[in-house]
């Protein structure tokens, strides 16, 4: 388990981090990045960042190569505005969140096109025999004439 100490640094250094990257850093291969998440060790030595860069392929490698320039100057602020004893070491790390839901939303679509076509299939299908092929007991014209005779010789019987 995390202490709220851990997670409040956490929180501390991913704003520093993308107030960095919107002032300070001037790299031209700086993409538009967004600082999605930070993941500090229990100890606060090593913090993970977390990011997503949009663009082409080509520029999502450049704007991570901007980062990992960038990453000395921003760790260096992040010690001057924590004032923690050891600043910790910063690694920028690419989110896949958007790229596995981007995956979910394309199987969700498949699966949705399979139950349309089994849908448009089903729609002028008929049974095969009969529609409902289970034995209703009130249904059973010959039940009720033998449970007719049934009852009417128990009625003879009580009688006799």
């Amino acid at each position: 388990m995390v202490s709220p100490r851990v997670l409040k640094l956490a929180e501390d250094i991913k704003v520093i981090a993308a107030e960095m990257l919107k002032r300070r850093v001037k790299d031209p291969r700086l993409g538009f990045v967004t600082i999605t998440d930070v993941r500090l060790t229990g100890d606060s030595r090593d913090a993970q960042l977390y990011y997503t860069a949009f663009g082409t392929p080509e520029e999502q490698a450049n704007t991570a190569a901007a980062l990992h320039s960038a990453t000395g100057m921003i760790r260096s602020q992040v010690g001057k505005q924590l004032g923690l004893k050891f600043t910790p070491s910063l690694v920028f790390v690419p989110d896949v969140v958007p790229e596995t839901a981007r995956q979910l939303e394309d199987l969700l679509a498949a699966a949705k096109d399979g139950d349309a076509k089994v849908a448009e299939q089903a729609a002028g299908a008929v049974y095969a025999g009969d529609p409902d092929p289970y034995k209703h007991p009130d249904d059973d014209p010959e039940d009720d004439a033998d449970s007719d005779a049934d009852s009417d010789a128990d009625v003879d019987d009580e009688r006799a």
